[in-house]
């Protein structure tokens, strides 16, 4: 059994890896070589009226080979930071947090790897971005415009410039330390323009790309301000666009949909995850986004699937001037044995982890 943390993580996994395991996967799911569930989150009142335990999980596997669970235990509230209501969560104290993924063999059940998920979840995300981009934004795309300057930003900026040849950056987050010290990390890392911006609407001028990447409890993105030929991409926050830009979305990739239990066709689910409670009739905290956060398919007569889009069974942009937005859909499951049996085979090449005996998770009592 191989433990593989954060940082071997990072040595081994690329954008480009990352995104070549997603793709596969999900084009593996829609052939049915793989399966996975929507996520699914229990979620406990604390005694903190004003916070809440939440646990949550996502998994799948595929005939190729890799099956694989993730696991967080957070404790979750929702707070004001210069005037934006935002979700924050921790594991233990504030700073810490509790992610794994537990990796196993189709073949033999035998249990493979456990792994932090910071960097796989981040990569996993920004992957998806670069995705979108990809199959959606302009060829010539060159300008992102950027709501949040996050670890999140800092990912779906690597995306973005593994799939295109990115110009220029135009960011807004509402602290000004950390916009500006966001800008001078990914002017020196990516070799671009960076433009700082003072006031959200900046950001929309000119892009190419406009991503609302945030840990806002409320939506960010200002349809009414995107230019013709955007694409779009909203992760985090509200969960999806604000009804303006789903107004103005001319074609709505959504890379596919975790099917239906093999016994119970009708149970078929397209939202982004299922949650149970405890109380569950005493108000907890984020009741106002939950509806958000689990949305199904948003745009029904204006949406493909990436399996129709390869596959040449259906169009995505048809012209320069349509604007255009991305979304996974509820495939978590699909993300995380695709990414996590990749960085564990590059792990072994490298010889990178810490091996525990697999004795230690084997019984001879019959479960």
């Amino acid at each position: 059994m191989l433990i593989l943390d954060n940082a071997d993580v990072e040595k081994v996994l690329t954008m480009e890896a990352a995104v070549a395991a997603l793709e596969a996967s999900y084009l593996a799911l829609a052939a049915g070589e793989a399966v996975c569930r929507p996520r699914i989150d229990i979620r406990i009142p604390t005694s903190d009226p004003e916070r809440n335990y939440q646990w949550g999980t996502m998994e799948g596997g595929s005939t190729a080979g890799y099956f694989a669970i993730r696991m967080k235990s957070d404790v979750i509230y929702e707070t004001r930071y210069n005037g934006a209501l935002t979700q924050e969560k921790y594991c233990v104290r504030p700073g810490l947090y509790c992610g794994l993924v537990l990796l196993t063999s189709i073949e033999n059940g035998e249990p493979l790897a456990f792994l932090n998920d910071g960097v796989l979840q981040h990569m996993r995300v920004g992957g998806d971005g670069a995705i979108g981009v990809k199959y959606m934004a302009n060829p010539d795309a060159e300008v992102v415009g950027m709501l949040g300057s996050g670890g999140m930003a800092r990912v779906h900026m690597q995306a973005f410039t593994a799939v295109r040849k990115i110009r220029k950056l135009q960011v807004y987050s509402p602290t000004r330390e950390n916009r500006e010290r966001f800008g001078r990390e990914m002017a020196a890392r990516h070799g671009i323009e960076v433009r700082v911006c003072e006031r959200p609407e900046d950001v929309y001028r000119g892009a190419h790309i406009v991503a609302g990447l945030t840990d806002s409890a409320l939506p960010v993105l200002d349809g009414s301000r995107l230019e013709k030929g955007a694409h779009l991409i909203n992760i985090g926050g509200s969960g999806m666009p604000d009804a303006a830009s789903l107004e103005r979305v001319d074609v709505y990739l959504r890379f596919g949909d975790a099917p239906a239990p093999a016994s119970r066709p009708d149970l078929r689910l397209e939202d982004e995850h299922l949650g149970w409670e405890a109380r569950p009739g005493q108000r907890k905290h984020g009741d106002g986004r939950r509806g958000r956060d689990a949305h199904g398919v948003l745009l029904p007569k204006k949406r493909v699937t990436l399996a129709d889009l390869v596959h040449g069974k259906a169009a995505g942009r048809t012209a320069a001037d349509q604007i255009t937005y991305s979304e996974r859909g509820n495939l978590q499951g699909a993300q995380f044995f695709a990414v996590a049996g990749k960085v564990y085979e590059l792990a072994k090449q490298a010889g990178l982890g810490r091996e525990i005996p697999t004795e230690w998770f084997l019984q001879n009592v019959r479960n």
